[in-house]
């Protein structure tokens, strides 16, 4: 992909984000970076996306996407169905917020770690980490 803005470093940093949050949850988090949102509506792209990966046929229905579009500067913290049943309105507006503000720094891989890692320890209020729990989907970044 041209004009990446993720170093190698950076995309470790993010999936070393995603294992650490992980840890703390049952749920399954998932990132997937594109140059631009083909959508008017940026989370009908992370709807999109999020079945495109598979991430529907998570045992709980835990699924968090988190979907950024870098050239537009549009991103969407998607969870799937078990988790907007559980968590109050308003969950991801802080974890949002906090994303955008390194965003508007262009701190993208900074963004997306911070609020991969709050998602996590927020998670596990409403679906914490069982003992024989297994990683149903890849910790792997996606691109498109």
């Amino acid at each position: 992909m041209q004009n990446l803005p993720f170093s190698k470093t950076d995309q470790e940093r993010i999936v070393a984000a995603i294992r650490n949050a992980e840890m703390a949850t049952s749920g399954e988090v998932r990132v997937h970076i594109e140059q631009s949102c083909p959508e008017t509506d940026v989370m009908e792209r992370a709807k999109q996306v999020f079945a495109q990966l598979g991430m529907h046929k998570t045992a709980l229905k835990n699924g968090v996407l988190f979907y950024l579009a870098f050239g537009d500067r549009k991103f969407a913290v998607l969870g799937d169905k078990e988790i907007d049943k559980r968590v109050p309105a308003g969950f991801w507006d802080a974890i949002r917020d906090q994303m955008r503000a390194h965003f508007v720094k262009e701190a993208f891989s900074e963004g997306l770690s911070a609020g991969i890692e709050q998602a996590g320890q927020q998670l596990k209020k409403y679906f914490p980490r069982q003992d024989n729990d297994t990683n149903e989907l890849s910790d792997d970044i996606s691109f498109g």
